[in-house]
């Protein structure tokens, strides 16, 4: 006599997300608080977003900092504390000129840190409340690769945000930017501890 098989669990089918983080003036040369190739990031992501790319799903994150407390300070420490940038409502905080054209590719976005510090795309909100985890889960994402500005600050924490989330999650590093040598040795060891993946392209 032999025993019935026990029914494998359904897999879920995989739904992959682009999680498009920070590409805003204020973080690209000429703005408050530049990174060295922030608008030869935005360009790559936009020409990432005019192909095929064959996501499932493209949601934006913005700095949308209204009265973020001590995260601004006149005499910043660069860690913790920053100049002020990506000031809610300035041509500064908008998304990056470069992906004007491809707008309509954009299903989604989120603004973070309105009254205090926030790295993390999942700490934020669109015009209706609904958090970054809250898009993704409703769309059955699975994956999320991560791209924007600065690998070593936002694109970090939202990585790794997304990895503690459950997602299978990827960084995408041809299509972002760091701010300096260290900081950017000190992200990737987080990430790869996250268990997130840095490759430089899909």
């Amino acid at each position: 006599m032999t025993n019935d098989p026990k029914p494998r669990p359904e897999r879920r089918p995989s739904r992959t997300a682009l999680l498009v983080v920070d590409v805003q003036p204020t973080f690209c040369e000429g703005g408050a608080l530049p990174v060295q190739g922030g608008n030869d990031v935005a360009a790559a992501v936009a020409g990432l977003l005019a192909g095929a790319h064959g996501y499932d799903l493209v949601v934006t994150t913005q700095d949308w900092h209204i009265d973020p407390g001590a995260h601004f300070s006149d005499e910043p420490d660069f860690v913790d504390t920053w100049p002020p940038h990506g000031v809610a409502g300035t041509a500064e905080a908008e998304l990056h000129p470069a992906l004007a054209p491809v707008s309509g590719r954009i299903d989604a976005g989120v603004r973070k840190g309105m009254h205090a510090a926030a790295y993390s795309g999942f700490e934020g909100v669109d015009g209706s409340g609904k958090t970054l985890h809250d898009m993704l889960s409703a769309a059955g994402v699975t994956d999320v690769d991560v791209v924007g500005l600065a690998f070593d600050h936002c694109v970090r924490a939202t990585a790794v945000d997304a990895a503690a989330n459950g997602y299978v999650t990827t960084v995408l590093e041809s299509f972002s930017a760091s701010v300096a040598p260290e900081t950017e040795s000190a992200a990737r060891a987080e990430l790869a501890n996250a268990g997130v993946t840095v490759i430089a392209s899909r």
